[in-house]
């Protein structure tokens, strides 16, 4: 739904009624990931995607109608429907797809909503997408985190249960605090361990950090890479001659400190998250020794990973284990860097590493597709669960 946020705002404040088709749940090799809206506006208007033109044609239809019914609904479409290729989801997946309205009647705080996400505020939504109450279909409830200091966290909108509200938030909080996004089925009124309602939280976390420490060639490619790669890229060198915003223009912030202090005071600010990946590229010992002795003793980072020769290696290895490092938080270390390309270039360095961050995030293998079998398009690994098998469509067993 980010994309399309402007657009969808725009008409809120115009007080019209906007029909949405979104991806709430994938099977197999979706085109799309949960969260990928479509919008249909009051001029007949067309803004993003959810299957890439798959099955736009019949989305826009449904989301052009929902504009006057107000009855939000959820449909399936893949290749084991009759019409499956009649609406032209080719890929061999599956997508759910729940058709709404939105307006200021259906969602009141819309604005404010907006702003959070814009401001870099972490914000979650969910939304009813199977009730046996059809009319619950649809119903919002917008999670915020609890502020510094405080506990629990803070929900507007309504999902038509007070017990279901508790549980939403309960649980959307956990999705939002890890980026990810989920289905999460309750009893109609919120029960746990039981069936009837189900509820897509879409999170909306701010933008992953990537933290390149070593202000050298290769550094550049990095930051370069992580921005494209949709992380916000610091890049910290200890020498102000080298770490300046002119050599690294792709880097959200260019930090003047040593790399080991300015790793701690991150942490100690509780910036740090499973999201984030230290790439260590300095290659010398008075760096990267004391840094690495504090990020391999940070379990909340998702990937550290440092640069040097196989040689390099062993002698920071040696004085890791000098400096009290255990066995197991070494095994936390990728090192050599990145995965095997055999690249030569810089950029080509920066893509071996940026690949390995992503295999690490995803649960990925870094071996080529032609030779891995199962799903292209896996949305989700194991502990970031969008797509799941539903006992009540026999054709997904």
């Amino acid at each position: 739904m980010r994309e399309v946020l402007d657009e969808l705002l725009a008409w809120w404040s115009a007080g019209e009624v906007v029909g949405a088709g979104t991806v709430v749940d994938t099977f197999r090799s979706a085109p799309q990931p949960p969260g990928a809206t479509m919008l249909v506006g009051p001029d007949g208007t067309v803004a993003g995607s959810v299957s890439g033109g798959c099955v736009e044609g019949t989305v826009y239809d449904l989301a052009a109608a929902v504009r006057e019914t107000r009855e939000g609904a959820l449909h399936w479409f893949g290749v084991s429907d009759d019409d499956a290729f009649s609406v032209g989801l080719t890929c061999g997946g599956e997508l759910a797809i729940l058709i709404t309205a939105i307006d200021q009647a259906t969602f009141a705080d819309f604005d404010q909503f907006v702003d959070d996400v814009k401001a870099g505020r972490p914000v979650a939504l969910a939304t009813i997408i199977e009730h046996p109450d059809p009319t619950r279909i649809g119903r919002r409830l917008v999670l915020r985190p609890a502020q510094p200091h405080s506990t629990g966290g803070t929900s507007t909108g309504d999902l038509g249960s007070e017990r279901l509200n508790r549980a939403v938030l309960d649980d959307g909080l956990g999705l939002l605090s890890a980026g990810q996004d989920s289905v999460i089925e309750y009893g109609p009124e919120g029960q746990r361990l039981e069936h009837g309602c189900r509820v897509f939280v879409c999170s909306f976390a701010p933008a992953p950090r990537l933290i390149v420490f070593g202000a050298i060639d290769f550094a550049k490619s990095m930051t370069t890479a992580g921005r494209f790669l949709g992380y916000d890229v610091t890049l910290c060198d200890a020498r102000p001659i080298f770490a300046t915003s002119e050599r690294f223009p792709d880097a959200d912030r260019v930090v003047v400190d040593w790399p080991h202090r300015y790793l701690a005071a991150e942490r100690d600010a509780g910036r740090l998250d499973a999201r984030t990946a230290l790439t260590v590229l300095t290659h010398d010992p008075k760096f990267d020794v004391p840094l690495l002795e504090v990020a391999l003793r940070l379990p909340e980072v998702g990937y550290v990973g440092a640069m040097g020769s196989r040689q390099a290696h062993e002698d920071r290895l040696s004085r890791l284990r000098e400096a009290g490092v255990t066995a197991a938080e070494l095994a936390r270390l990728r090192s050599p860097i990145g995965l095997d390309l055999r690249g030569r270039t810089a950029a080509e360095t920066a893509m071996s590493i940026g690949a390995e961050i992503v295999a690490l995030r995803w649960g990925g293998t870094g071996a080529p597709l032609s030779r891995v079998n199962g799903s292209i398009h896996q949305h989700a690994s194991a502990d970031n669960a969008t797509t799941r098998e539903d006992p009540r469509h026999p054709r997904r067993r």
